[in-house]
């Protein structure tokens, strides 16, 4: 009988890095050494640097937390655990793991503005602590769920985004509400991958915008929004999924002509502009028939509209058409 001998500065094959980490790991390290080389090339201070010599400005609205919650919105389900949901992230901006949180804490959010314009009687450009603090805040249970087949619940804070929409007033030739993230190189190294159409865009109908569901989120679970969330400000949409949900948005843009969003460009075969709300299309990849809970790792079936069909099933008339699902 033979017996194969491992040599010495052999590891067990289990305990092997998977390829697709290591190679997330080679395109950040790869990115990270391209901005230093620019930086220190450049003259350009790094944002590590600047972080060591100015203070974030102070957030002007931590009195606001914990908002009073709106009780006309429950769950099926328990909370998703607040230590479980800030580790599990997706911000494309910083990587395409769910473990950015921390690279995500090189983002400074203050001072931070939103600049909401095009097709608007009213366009302004806002500073977010008085944005925030100009519009009601209120805590809503909702169930989260990613295309990928993970379910979250989260207390999110925040307000209408319908609020925002009758304060500048859209002309009657708007039909989209486009949003765009911040872009940043020196600071979010996934935007180093320039095959990418950054900034993140998404967008949703008018319809859609002003739909009772659709908030602009602030905080969760009784607190500001961490920046792995999305901090300042992001965009939730309980009944598209979390990967339609925009994070840290400098720009909302109302326009007449459907954009092209981020997910649609980088793979229209699979995420178009409606993709995804109705579970009974799979995904060209994976099955859309159940979910996971992230936190217990139970296994549920899948609701249509994410189980909010009394507020938004009137958005989408025509369940057999795949125009609305791909």
């Amino acid at each position: 009988m033979h017996y194969l001998r491992r040599p010495g500065w052999a590891i067990p094959e289990h305990e092997a890095t998977p390829e697709a980490v290591f190679m997330d790991r080679r395109r950040f390290l790869k990115g990270a050494l391209g901005v230093l080389a620019g930086g220190i090339a450049g003259g350009i201070p790094l944002a590590g640097a600047a972080e060591k010599t100015a203070e974030e400005p102070a957030d002007r609205t931590l009195n606001l937390y914990p908002a009073k919650r709106n009780p006309k919105f429950t769950l099926d389900r328990p909370l998703t655990q607040e230590s479980v949901a800030a580790t599990f992230n997706n911000f494309y901006e910083f990587g395409g793991t769910k473990t950015i949180h921390f690279l995500a804490q090189r983002l400074k959010t203050r001072p931070w503005q939103v600049r909401v314009g095009g097709l608007v009687r009213k366009p302004k450009v806002y500073d977010i602590d008085d944005l925030i603090r100009a519009m009601p805040l209120e805590e809503r249970l909702y169930r989260f769920r990613c295309v990928e087949a993970w379910a979250m619940a989260v207390p999110w804070t925040g307000f209408s985004l319908s609020a925002l929409i009758k304060a500048v007033e859209p002309t009657s030739e708007a039909r989209f509400v486009k949003m765009t993230t911040f872009l940043d190189r020196t600071v979010a190294f996934g935007q180093l991958q320039f095959w990418h159409p950054w900034p993140y865009v998404e967008a949703l109908t008018l319809d859609e915008a002003t739909n009772e569901l659709a908030i602009l989120v602030t905080g969760v679970y009784g607190k500001p929004l961490p920046k792995q969330h999305g901090a300042p400000l992001r965009l939730i949409t309980p009944w598209k999924y979390g990967f339609k949900s925009i994070k840290s948005i400098v720009a909302i843009e109302f326009v007449k002509e459907r954009p092209k969003t981020f997910w649609e460009t980088v793979g229209p075969s699979e995420y178009g502009f409606w993709a995804n709300v109705n579970p009974t299309f799979p995904h060209p990849r994976w099955s859309q028939a159940t979910e996971r809970l992230i936190d217990t790792n139970e296994v549920r079936p899948t609701q249509i509209f994410n189980g909010y069909g009394e507020w938004v099933a009137k958005l989408y008339p025509d369940l057999t058409s795949r125009t609305y699902f791909t």
